[in-house]
C-alpha cells in the first residue's frame, strides 16, 4: 500500500477537519452534524413557506435573506468536504457527494432560470445523515440491512415492472376496443386506456373514466383482481431478499477519509469503494 492509500497523507488540519464534518465519534463531530441538520431543516421549512401565497408576499425579504444564507453554508460546507478527503473526485460522485451538490444548485440555477425555487427541497434527502450522527445502532443496521435487501432484489423488481408495463399496455389497448365506440366512459384513446388501467391495476381508483358495456365492467373487474395480486409479488420479493440480508455480517458507519462513504464491514481495514486504508 502506498503512501498516498494511508492516513497520514493528509496534513494535520484535514485530518481535523475529516474528523470534525465526516466523523460522529468526537463532539464537535457531532454538533458538526447536528447544526447541519438544523440548517436543513429551516431552509425547508422556508422552501414550504415561500409556496404559500400570502407568507410569500409578506415577509419575501426574510425568506431571501434566509434562502441565500443557507446556501453560501451549503456552498462552504462543500467546498471543505473537498478539502479533507484524500480522493475529492471519489467524494464528488458518491452518493452523499451528489446530494450535497444538488442541494446548493437551486439557488444558483434561479439566478438564471425562473421556477427553481420548489427544487430546494430535495435538501431534505440530507436528512438521512440523521442516522449516522444520532448512532442510532438499531435503526443503522435496519437501514443497512434494507438497503441490502433492495440491492439485491433490484433485477427481479426491474424485470417484475417490464411485466407491469406490457400488461397495462396490453389491458389498456383491450379497453379501448371495447368501450372506444362509447366517448361517455371515456375510453377515447389508447394512451388515456392505459392511464385508466393504471388507475386500475394498481386500486386507486380516480373514477373519472369507467366502462359501460357488460364486457367492459367484466374485464375491469379482472384487472381489479389482479391489482391486489401484483401489490403482493414486490413485497414477496423484498421480503425474502431482507430474510437474506438478516444473516449477512453487520456494517460499521464509518466514513472513510478518502471518498466519505461509510457501510463497511465491522473488521474491514480498506474502504470498499476506493480501496484506501479506513
Amino acid at each position: 500500500m502506498s503512501s498516498n492509500n494511508d492516513i497520514s497523507s493528509l496534513k494535520p488540519w484535514q485530518k481535523k477537519l475529516n474528523e470534525v464534518i465526516f466523523g460522529t465519534e468526537t463532539k464537535a463531530g457531532r454538533w458538526f452534524d447536528i447544526i447541519l441538520l438544523l440548517i436543513i431543516l429551516i431552509s425547508i421549512v422556508a422552501v414550504m413557506l415561500e409556496s404559500v401565497p400570502s407568507i410569500r408576499d409578506k415577509y419575501y425579504d426574510e425568506l431571501h435573506v434566509i434562502e441565500w444564507v443557507v446556501t453560501v453554508i451549503f456552498t462552504i460546507e462543500y467546498f471543505l468536504r473537498l478539502l479533507c478527503v484524500r480522493r475529492p473526485i471519489k467524494y464528488i460522485f458518491s452518493f452523499y457527494g451528489l446530494i450535497d451538490l444538488v442541494s446548493t444548485l437551486p439557488t444558483y440555477i434561479g439566478l438564471f432560470v425562473s421556477g427553481t425555487s420548489s427544487l430546494r427541497v430535495l435538501r431534505s434527502v440530507r436528512l438521512l445523515r440523521v442516522f449516522r450522527i444520532l448512532k442510532l445502532g438499531s435503526f443503522v443496521q435496519d437501514s443497512q440491512k434494507l438497503t441490502r435487501a433492495l440491492k439485491q432484489s433490484r433485477n427481479k423488481i426491474i424485470v417484475f415492472l417490464f411485466v407491469v408495463i406490457m400488461m397495462v399496455i396490453i389491458l389498456g389497448t383491450i379497453m379501448y376496443l371495447i368501450e372506444g365506440a362509447y366517448p361517455e366512459s371515456g375510453f377515447t384513446s389508447i394512451p388515456r386506456s392505459i392511464y385508466w388501467a393504471i388507475v386500475t391495476l394498481t386500486t386507486v381508483g380516480y373514477g373519472d373514466i369507467a366502462p359501460v358495456t357488460a364486457l367492459g365492467q367484466f374485464v375491469a373487474s379482472v384487472i381489479m383482481i389482479l391489482g391486489y395480486a401484483i401489490i403482493a409479488v414486490p413485497t414477496g420479493i423484498v421480503t425474502n431478499d431482507l430474510l437474506q440480508a438478516q444473516n449477512q455480517a453487520p456494517l460499521n458507519n464509518k466514513a472513510c477519509t478518502s471518498c466519505g462513504k461509510d457501510g463497511h464491514a465491522v473488521d474491514a481495514n480498506h474502504c470498499k469503494f476506493c480501496g484506501e486504508k479506513l
